[in-house]
């Protein structure tokens, strides 16, 4: 588990950067005031991915330091320290194991008889964030991509 998150950590700093500067070098290269609605919906397209990516990453950052947390042994292990949540003491006393969800992204813990319970370590407006920032990113891909198409059906000659 730890091995894929110190994999997903990197692979989304070098994912989130190539696809701001996409986003950004597509409209650098030949001016903002020129470039027509196609590359604007594109490079927007590749700033909201950007974004989405980033804020996953840093979810991914929250959860791996649960996870360090958790497998730190010691006087203080007992609980599992990011399943102690405020105001409910006697449900983190039956914690007996923890996972972690990708998607969406969160640190759960298991108590006794099988119950489950995400932890507080991944905000809740995260995983909202991402999902919106991605649908963005998705809506303006498929706008630039069917301006494409019509604009290639209309002129041939291109």
């Amino acid at each position: 588990m730890v091995f894929a998150l110190l994999l997903l950590l990197p692979a989304g700093l070098i994912l989130g950067f190539g696809l701001a500067g996409y986003g950004f070098g597509a409209l650098g290269r030949v001016g903002p005031r020129r470039a027509d609605r196609r590359l604007w919906m594109r490079s927007v397209a590749a700033l909201l991915a950007a974004g989405a990516v980033a804020l996953y990453t840093f979810g991914l950052l929250l959860v791996a330091l649960a996870v360090l947390d958790a497998e730190d042994g010691g006087t203080d292990s007992s609980p599992l320290r990011p399943c102690r949540t405020p105001g409910q003491g006697e449900r983190a006393l039956h914690v007996v194991d923890y996972t972690v969800s990708y998607a969406p992204l969160q640190f759960v813990c298991e108590t006794t008889g099988g119950g489950t319970y995400a932890a507080t370590t991944v905000p809740g407006c995260l995983n909202p964030a991402v999902l919106g920032l991605a649908l963005a990113s998705a809506a303006c891909a498929g706008t630039a991509t069917l301006r494409t198409r019509r604009d290639a059906e209309r002129n041939p000659d291109r």
